[in-house]
């Protein structure tokens, strides 16, 4: 363990002293803020973390989005008393961008596999690539899911937030079991990327198919390490200081896709990326974020609520034959979520859909490209 301190600076204290203060149940007076003394986040389950590094996108801010998202964040009522949050504050900005990126990872090394979940609020995209060095700095292989309207594997830009997936991807040795792209959409991606992408053994889902099947993507995201959510994957009108395009998820199914965020058992880290406080109409895309983040929570109390997979009285069990052997299908009674299993033992997260499937002698998408990754 670090001392996380030399890494951090505290909340601004305009943000905690308002005119009016915060009342009963209200985050401002229930989470634990590093505004003087640094939080006892050996009894957090999430933790909250900004970062004020733009340098990724080509440009410096002057103004502090995580800040901007905690004067509405601290607003919100904290609904889920089963889940504690500490605010640990901002991330300090490095000399360079790589030592940046390297605080992020340094923070997040101290919480991977602890069941507590960091939120990164601000900065751009490419810090995706610090949340997973916490795990290719140590050889250690993982899940990842990005919503994101644009795929950032343009190797011909200089733009370190346009490329990045370049290096997270494809660079040797590489660490990346699996990845999820959600949201794109067509207009904004070359075809080439997407053969990319499928040879990679990756998927990919456009926007629009993402909308119709919002509950296929629940246990995608809930397999996954680490998730990054770009705000340009929401429309314009409902994040205009994130949003570059009329079209895109609605403010509603961010939050959704938030939720399923917080209720994966492994999420280590969830990286919101892309706000620009200086573009924000009334505060509406802080609103949006501090949003995301309530229904984040929300996620990770239910999440809290599930049954080790072993605790079999706690499970609906269902076999079926596929592909030649019987498969064991797995249903929470107390969530409603499924999981299938894949080489005789390994269960992973799937669909209602998946067992539908399955039943009806037809062989699940999401089963087979398990088999071609893991075997």
């Amino acid at each position: 363990m670090y001392d996380l301190e030399q890494f951090l600076e505290p909340v601004n204290p305009n943000v905690l002293n308002g005119d009016v203060p915060f009342y009963d149940r209200q985050f401002g007076r229930t989470i634990d803020i590093f505004s003087e003394t640094f939080p006892d986040v050996d009894k957090a389950d999430v933790i909250i973390a900004g970062i004020d590094e733009f340098r990724g996108a080509g440009f410096f801010s002057d103004l502090n989005p995580a800040d901007e998202v905690r004067t509405q964040l601290y607003k919100l009522l904290h609904w889920h008393q089963d889940i504690s949050v500490a605010d640990i504050g901002n991330i300090k900005t490095g000399a360079t961008l790589n030592d940046s990126y390297s605080c992020v990872t340094t923070v997040l090394k101290d919480f991977v596999n602890t069941g507590k979940s960091v939120i990164l609020i601000g900065g751009s995209h490419d810090l995706t690539l610090a949340q997973y060095k916490v795990y290719s700095s140590e050889n250690q292989f993982a899940e990842s899911a990005v919503i994101d309207s644009h795929i950032d594997l343009q190797s011909e830009s200089s733009v370190k937030s346009e490329n990045f997936l370049m290096d997270m991807l494809t660079s040797e040795p590489n660490f990346i079991r699996y990845y999820n792209h959600i949201g794109f959409q067509s207009y904004f991606v070359h075809p080439y990327m997407l053969e990319t992408m499928d040879k990679l053994r990756f998927d990919c889902m456009r926007v629009g198919i993402a909308r119709e099947k919002m509950d296929e993507i629940e246990p995608l995201m809930r397999q996954s390490d680490f998730i990054s959510f770009d705000l340009n994957a929401i429309r314009y009108g409902d994040a205009p200081a994130g949003g570059i395009s009329p079209n895109g998820f609605t403010g509603e199914e961010a939050c959704s896709l938030s939720r399923f965020a917080g209720s994966g058992e492994k999420t280590d880290s969830f990286g919101i990326y892309g706000y620009r406080p200086e573009k924000d109409t009334n505060h509406i895309t802080a609103l949006q974020i501090a949003q995301m983040i309530w229904y984040f929570i929300d996620g990770k109390s239910r999440s809290k609520q599930e049954s080790a997979l072993h605790d079999k009285q706690n499970f609906n069990e269902f076999h079926t034959p596929l592909n030649g052997e019987e498969t064991v299908f797995l249903q929470s009674k107390k969530t409603g979520r499924w999981w299938m299993q894949i080489g005789g033992k390994k269960m992973i997260s799937c669909s209602y859909n998946d067992y539908v499937y399955a039943s009806n002698n037809e062989i699940p998408e999401r089963w087979l490209r398990a088999q071609e990754r893991d075997f």
